[in-house]
C-alpha cells in the first residue's frame, strides 16, 4: 500500500470522488501543509493556519497506478485557479500535491508538465507539489460527508457534477 495526499478546494468532494475508486482503500479527509500543530476545522476554514484542506489516499498500486489516481485528480477540479475552487477562497482551497515517494513526486511533475505541453487547460496549472510532511486527520463529522448528507444543497450542486463526470469518464475504474 501506498499515501498520498490530495488537496482540491473542499476535502468533501475530493473524498466523495476518490471513495469510488477501484484500489483506493482508505480515505481519510483533514489538513496539511500548513503551520499550526492539530488545527481544527473552523481555524483552517478561516484561513489562519496555512493548511489545506485535503485527503489522504492509501492505495494499491498493484491495482491503480499514481499517474490514474493523479489523471483523476486533475480531471475534477480546477487546477489553474489559485487558492480557490468555485466559490471556496482562500489557502485553504488550493490544489496540491503531497508525495510520499520520490516515484510520487516524478509521477506529480510529469503530469502538470504534459497537461500544460497538451494545453488541457486554458489558464496555467497552479497546483503545488510537495513532500508530505505531516497530515492531521478532521473531526468525525467531516468524514463520509457526501455519502451521508447528499441531500445536502452543497452536495448536489458542486458534489454532484465531480461524481457524476466521474461515472461518465472513469467507470472502468470505479468499484
Amino acid at each position: 500500500m501506498e499515501q498520498i495526499v490530495f488537496a482540491a478546494g473542499c476535502f468533501w468532494c475530493t473524498e466523495a470522488v476518490f471513495q469510488r475508486i477501484k484500489g483506493v482503500e482508505k480515505v481519510i479527509p483533514g489538513y496539511t501543509g500548513g503551520n499550526i500543530k492539530n488545527p481544527a476545522y473552523r481555524e483552517v476554514c478561516q484561513g489562519r493556519t496555512g493548511h489545506a484542506e485535503g485527503i489522504s489516499i492509501t492505495y494499491d498500486p498493484s491495482v491503480i497506478t499514481v499517474e490514474e489516481l493523479l489523471e483523476i485528480y486533475f480531471a475534477t477540479h480546477d487546477p489553474t485557479t489559485l487558492n480557490q475552487q468555485g466559490n471556496d477562497r482562500g489557502t485553504q482551497y488550493r490544489s496540491a500535491i503531497f508525495y510520499t515517494t520520490e516515484a510520487q513526486r516524478e509521477a506529480a511533475e510529469q503530469m502538470v508538465a504534459l497537461l500544460e505541453k497538451e494545453n488541457v487547460f486554458e489558464n496555467d496549472i497552479v497546483t503545488e507539489v510537495n513532500a508530505l510532511d505531516v497530515f492531521y486527520e478532521a473531526e468525525v463529522d467531516h468524514h463520509d460527508y457526501y455519502n451521508l448528507n447528499k441531500n445536502q444543497p452543497y452536495c448536489q450542486y458542486v458534489i454532484d457534477p465531480k461524481v457524476n463526470k466521474l461515472k461518465k469518464y472513469y467507470t472502468d475504474k470505479l468499484k
